[in-house]
């Protein structure tokens, strides 16, 4: 190993949603620091909702991302509910499971086909893939679609929905309405089903981790909107003593808060937790899928990460179908909230991993305090460390090689930088 300083420095990370880079420290054969910057500016959301209405978070929190708009959605009416006393289920209920459901299928097949899967198949990017593979990529395309019906149908359009509010909906759909998306989920549901075992076939690198899982829990469902929090490693409490557990810390490196379970440091969230905390509320059919492919019960490679998306998106897709067959539209498109000063929580499974929000209101229902977090920040110190092992696994690679690998791994993660405060930007510092 020469004793030289090398810098390796990736200015435009593809395929990831946001802005970033990442340092690698490397002293002969021995990686000794890492650090995944997020340099996109801050964004102040949190701020921007303080002095407005609890009626607005929903709408203001979308604009956070344009990818999981619905996570955010959700998270803010689940948490206005609590502080206001409400409580929705019912076909409303359902209406925002199906909800989510479409956005996982469209966010899931969006990292799977065009951010992903790329890197296993040795391309640079989708419009390559597509040039060999035309079938493949349409294929992948036709399945986030049909997530995308979904959402535009009952959340009122494809990005940034408008038809969420706190108690329900401002409009439901009618049964003739829904009839149309359940055939083109049929097809959808045996597209994702190709994806699986499509996936399955890649070529992995030996990476198993040893992770503290966190997810949502819930005793009947694969979990969506609602459950306590869980860990892999003991933890289940609910969702208002999240911040008795879980803290922020901020970093001089980032401007992504990072999150860390107290006593315990870093964890991990997303498909890979909640696949392992909650095997047995997936459907008979995933279940089987996963089974069939070779995917055991947990996976800790997070190179095999794109394995456990697929079969959650052949879960939403059942599921999506089973709530389809079974609605009956409710006797309003949503439940009465009454502004009251109070605190309310609310955590959702985004497709990243579990979304936490908090807000204080007055009387008035204004809002005075607000704290979200999302699931990338809290994967982010996971996702150093585990760099820092990969990197030291592949530590005698060249800069060209070591480039590539790193950028290949970060994509593991899907990371969603832009909900976290956009390209990897890499230097690698050999001494």
């Amino acid at each position: 190993m020469s004793a030289s300083t090398r810098t390796i420095k990736v200015d435009y990370l593809a395929r990831v949603e946001g802005e970033g880079s990442l340092l690698v420290k490397i002293q002969g054969d021995r990686v000794v620091d890492v650090k995944l910057k997020i340099f996109e500016p801050p964004r102040f959301f949190e701020a921007f909702l303080r002095g407005r209405h609890f009626r607005e978070a929903p709408d203001i929190t979308a604009r956070i991302c344009g990818i999981c708009p619905v996570a955010y959605q959700m998270s803010s009416v689940h948490a206005m509910e609590d502080a206001l006393g409400v409580k929705v289920d019912g076909p409303l209920r359902e209406l925002r499971r199906l909800l989510y459901c479409g956005e996982w299928i469209e966010s899931h097949a969006l990292h799977i086909y065009m951010l992903h899967a790329p890197d296993f198949l040795g391309y640079e990017d989708a419009i390559r893939l597509a040039k060999d593979h035309p079938t493949i990529v349409q294929r992948g395309l036709e399945l986030k679609k049909a997530g995308n019906q979904i959402v535009t149908l009952v959340g009122g359009r494809e990005i940034h929905p408008i038809n969420v509010r706190v108690g329900g909906f401002y409009r439901v759909p009618t049964k003739k309405e829904l009839a149309p998306l359940a055939e083109k989920l049929k097809r959808a549901r045996d597209q994702a089903l190709e994806t699986v075992r499509w996936t399955a076939g890649f070529s992995f690198p030996a990476f198993e981790q040893d992770y503290e899982f966190v997810a949502l829990h819930h005793p009947n469902e694969y979990p969506f909107n609602e459950g306590t929090l869980v860990s892999s490693k003991g933890l289940n409490i609910g969702i208002r003593q999240y911040e008795e557990r879980f803290e922020e810390e901020h970093v001089a490196h980032s401007n992504a808060l990072h999150s860390i379970l107290r006593g315990d440091g870093a964890y991990f969230v997303g498909p890979m937790a909640r696949y392992k905390l909650n095997f047995e509320r997936l459907s008979r059919l995933a279940k089987e899928t996963a089974r069939e492919v070779g995917l055991e019960r947990e996976c800790r490679n997070p190179f095999r990460s794109v394995i456990v998306r697929s079969v959650e998106t052949l879960y939403a897709c059942e599921e999506a179908l089973r709530i389809i067959d079974a609605y009956e539209p409710p006797d309003a498109p949503a439940i009465e909230a009454l502004p009251r000063a109070g605190t309310g929580c609310g955590c959702t499974e985004a497709p990243r991993g579990i979304l936490y929000h908090r807000y204080k209101l007055d009387a008035d229902g204004t809002i005075l305090e607000a704290k979200i977090v999302p699931p990338t920040s809290q994967n982010q110190k996971r996702i150093e460390q585990d760099l820092r092992h990969f990197v030291q696994e592949n530590v005698t690679l060249g800069k060209d090689d070591m480039t590539w690998k790193c950028e290949q791994a970060i994509r593991n993660y899907d990371p969603c930088i832009s909900c976290a405060t956009h390209f990897l930007k890499l230097e690698l510092e050999r001494t």
